[in-house]
């Protein structure tokens, strides 16, 4: 736990963003391996699970490292399958 909130308060940039401004994924955000149908269904995600809890740091507040922590710190605090879980790293690591 300790390690997981040291990491969202002191990790990079650090930015909250609100649930509603949380970033929309775009044609341009697709990869090989997300679609934007998987990056959408992630923001959902993100915002109705994570958002519960606290404030959304943007994707872009830490790097794909970062995100495997926090998130491996986070995800089992939810109800989320291991699928939804998946979807929401492609969502926060932006399809990478």
């Amino acid at each position: 736990m300790f390690v997981s909130l040291f990491l969202i308060t002191s990790c990079q940039k650090n930015i909250t963003v609100p649930d509603t401004s949380a970033y929309v994924p775009t044609a341009s955000d697709v990869t090989k391996t997300a679609t934007l149908a998987q990056l959408s269904q992630g923001r959902s995600l993100y915002v109705n699970n994570c958002g519960r809890c606290h404030g959304l740091p943007s994707p872009d507040s830490y790097s794909a490292s970062n995100w495997n922590i926090i998130l491996g710190n986070m995800i089992p605090r939810t109800q989320m399958s291991a699928s939804d879980a998946a979807l929401v790293s492609k969502y926060v690591r932006r399809g990478n």
